[in-house]
């Protein structure tokens, strides 16, 4: 059902006429001192219609007026804040990032990155679906390589999605004997994330990138600037680079 008509139900459930509605918003507008936040009996009769959209501060009135939840109204527009995790991805695609196990959003299929992501993060998919499997540990969670984020490649691509266990959050002098046994880490920075080798000099943390990668070492102060979110257990990504 369009959203204007969504509008003229639930005034029609609270026995509400449009002059009523009109008069009430003047009341609002009033107070507020602010004419935006007036409706006239025309304009809401095109809404209803569909042959206008409301503005926030309109669709505010309403809500007061109608007794619903401002979010409810927005919701009739395809507008939800319970989807911002899920869009934050994607406006900022070159972020490595997080992803949430809340269950919402689109999900992937194993070994295909979320479209349009250009930066490692955690963002609102469905793990048990990404990962693949029936049964997933409270403590490991899932995380995206984003396509601007070479630490490193070319052991693991830009674009991987990477298996996390929160439960390994602290780097230990665990023995290795080449860079396919070297800990990988996901790491929680102040303006986002990153996954790479881990050092720990005094309180600096050094996130040392692949040899063969064209990333640099970062330094960062432990743990006021950079915090170990878990060990990367496993990860999925491409073979080959495009259609090739």
């Amino acid at each position: 059902m369009p959203a204007g008509q969504d509008l003229k139900s639930i005034r029609n459930r609270r026995n509400i006429t449009v002059r009523e509605v009109e008069q009430a918003s003047r009341r609002i507008a009033g107070v507020k001192g602010d004419k935006r936040f007036c409706i006239s009996n025309g304009w809401l009769a095109q809404l209803e219609n569909g042959a206008s959209e409301p503005s926030i501060c309109k669709l505010f009135s309403l809500s007061i007026i109608y007794r619903a939840d401002f979010l409810d109204l927005v919701r009739l527009y395809n507008v939800d804040v319970d989807d911002k995790e899920k869009y934050e991805p994607l406006a900022n695609p070159a972020l490595t990032q997080l992803v949430s196990q809340n269950g919402n959003g689109h999900s992937p299929s194993k070994g295909a990155p979320p479209q349009n992501q250009l930066a490692t993060n955690l963002e609102p998919m469905n793990a048990r679906q990404l990962a693949g499997v029936e049964d997933c540990a409270p403590h490991i969670i899932y995380g995206y390589l984003g396509l601007a984020d070479f630490t490193m490649s070319p052991l693991i691509r830009p674009g991987a999605l990477l298996k996390i266990d929160t439960s390994q959050n602290k780097l230990n002098s665990i023995p290795w004997r080449n860079e396919y046994e070297r800990p990988i880490y996901f790491v929680e920075l102040r303006g986002g994330y990153a996954c790479g080798w881990c050092e720990l000099q005094g309180n600096q943390l050094l996130i040392v990138p692949h040899p063969s990668s064209p990333a640099r070492v970062r330094q960062f102060t432990y743990p006021r600037e950079a915090e170990i979110v878990g060990r990367v257990v496993g990860y999925s990504m491409e073979c080959v680079e495009g259609d090739r």
